[in-house]
């Protein structure tokens, strides 16, 4: 029975927060199937208490089904959400939920972001862990191609990381993994 459960933004099926995961699982030599993925589909469902999905994972917590969780979600950028946005607003108002959920004993949160600026997603963490002169050939050809959407900026940055490093999609031996790293082992760990 599977009693651990990680919440990410997305739906639970395969979404790029979710491959990443369960890619790093495997690499960590865990097993997906024993986790439980909650997708929250938007940020927003996050900070409401009595969203469908809490109510589920909730119920989940008090039949026993659950025992430890991990929240992902993405820090975003304060300029855009000056109440959500940014690495310390998400961290501070995730754990607001946490305690009202009454789940601080089992519960870790990892955020998404570029470690340097503290914003972005999950894209800004993978472009922020290759070397720099590919770092900068994806930015440049990003800037030049003019697109605005920050969806389209996401899934275009995602897919020319992956047409261009086929082999080795996601450097997982850079230290910008290692926390993400340590929330899972703790997950996995008895």
């Amino acid at each position: 029975m599977n009693k651990l459960a990680i919440l990410h933004e997305g739906n639970e099926k395969k979404t790029h927060d979710n491959e990443l995961i369960v890619m790093l699982i495997q690499h960590l030599g865990f097993d997906e199937k024993k986790v439980n993925f909650y997708g929250m589909r938007s940020k927003s469902n996050f900070y409401k208490v009595n969203c469908p999905e809490y109510r589920s994972f909730k119920e989940s917590i008090e039949i026993g089904l659950v025992e430890k969780v991990l929240f992902i979600l993405d820090a975003d950028s304060n300029k855009n959400d000056a109440i959500y946005g940014g690495y310390d607003n998400t961290l501070k108002t995730i754990r607001a939920i946490i305690q009202q959920l009454a789940i601080e004993n089992l519960s870790q949160i990892y955020i998404m972001c570029d470690p340097e600026t503290k914003e972005g997603y999950l894209e800004s963490l993978i472009l922020a862990t290759i070397p720099d002169d590919r770092k900068c050939c994806i930015e440049d050809f990003l800037k030049c191609s003019h697109f605005e959407s920050k969806e389209n900026h996401k899934a275009i940055l995602h897919s020319i990381y992956k047409i261009a490093y086929p082999q080795a999609p996601y450097h997982f031996a850079h230290h910008y993994f290692d926390d993400l790293k340590q929330k899972l082992i703790w997950l996995f760990t008895p």
